[in-house]
């Protein structure tokens, strides 16, 4: 019955070193599967802003697969994310607003849009391959500009600037199906980039990010592991883009896909810790009740919370470059230490 219990607790911890939960993590999740009871966070509007934490989170995971892997900032990250999220919304369309009206569910369409978006992701990396560092997040950032574009002067389908309102995923005004879907999507977008990067396709991302001459040098295929970390960074976006769609169900190609939705993601991900994919989760919900408490309260100040980013990039960039998840790391660390006794 030991042996039993032991292997179990092995096989227990094996997992959660593989999936990245720790203790503390779990902890975490379960105060937010049942934050939404407990007042005042069950209010529809503070609900709102806990499905808007879970989908930034979300964001933040993907976008960190690039960016702190491989080392290429996807500054076309939002414009994969409208690809997904209008892919998705045109194929549940059935009214006369636009030309086609295929009526197919967002239940299905959110997948499709995902595997459009991850399609640009494939095009994406090899489009990148010759590039490195700066030149690859300009790559990146031309082509958003180019969908962005495309989005706008495609009124037949997209409706330009008038906006689209595709249907909803749920029949009811309630957020409390949407956080959790959200809060689904966030974990399941975590455990599948984290399986990925504890395995040796991880070690070859981490090695083309830190030296990219150095890796091709040693047998890794940087054709391989580049496109293949493009294709699964846009798929979630294109997947998360599809939520988009079917939650606020009223978009367009400015409010969605304009690079600063990107630099929005990306600074999450960069204060939450590059490399550490948890860290823009941690930051994620903190900083959405944050700006949209600012946002209420100081309307007269439209764009705050750029400002507020940029601010909190510039600190940490100077006093903790490994972010919140690098100074949480570090301490726990010390903590560590400090319990430990010391040798006689």
């Amino acid at each position: 019955m030991i042996k039993s219990t032991g292997k179990a607790s092995t096989i227990a911890r094996t997992l959660m070193s593989r999936t990245g939960f720790s203790s503390s993590g779990i902890i975490l999740i379960a105060i937010l599967a049942v934050l939404p009871f407990i007042p005042p966070f069950n209010s529809e509007y503070i609900l709102r802003w806990l499905v808007v934490g879970a989908f930034m989170a979300a964001q933040a995971v993907a976008f960190d697969l690039t960016a702190g892997f491989i080392n290429v900032v996807n500054f076309g990250f939002a414009a994969i994310l409208g690809v997904g999220a209008y892919t998705s919304a045109i194929l549940a369309n059935t009214g006369p607003h636009i030309i086609v009206q295929p009526g197919i569910s967002p239940w299905i369409g959110i997948f499709i849009g995902a595997f459009a978006s991850a399609f640009l992701g494939f095009i994406l990396g090899f489009l990148t391959l010759r590039l490195r560092g700066l030149y690859a997040a300009i790559m990146a950032w031309f082509v958003g500009i180019a969908l962005l574009g495309l989005a706008r002067t495609l009124t037949p389908l997209t409706r330009g600037s008038l906006g689209m309102s595709p249907p909803s995923f749920f029949d009811t005004p309630s957020n409390m199906p949407y956080y959790y879907l959200a809060l689904g999507m966030m974990i399941t977008i975590y455990i599948v980039t984290k399986l990925v990067t504890t395995s040796h396709i991880g070690l070859a991302f981490k090695a083309l990010g830190q030296n990219f001459d150095a890796a091709r040098a040693s047998g890794i295929n940087p054709t391989f592991y580049r496109v293949f970390n493009f294709t699964l960074s846009c798929f979630f976006a294109g997947l998360l883009g599809g939520f988009y769609a079917h939650y606020f169900v009223s978009m367009t190609p400015k409010a969605i896909m304009h690079t600063s939705k990107s630099v929005e993601t990306l600074a999450i991900a960069f204060i939450g810790g590059r490399g550490f994919l948890w860290g823009g989760i941690v930051v994620a919900f903190p900083f959405v009740f944050l700006l949209e408490y600012l946002r209420s309260a100081l309307p007269q100040l439209p764009g705050i919370h750029i400002i507020i980013y940029g601010v909190l990039m510039i600190l940490v960039m100077i006093y903790y470059p490994n972010g919140v998840a690098g100074f949480i790391t570090e301490l726990k660390k010390k903590l560590w230490r400090l319990r430990k006794p010391e040798k006689t």
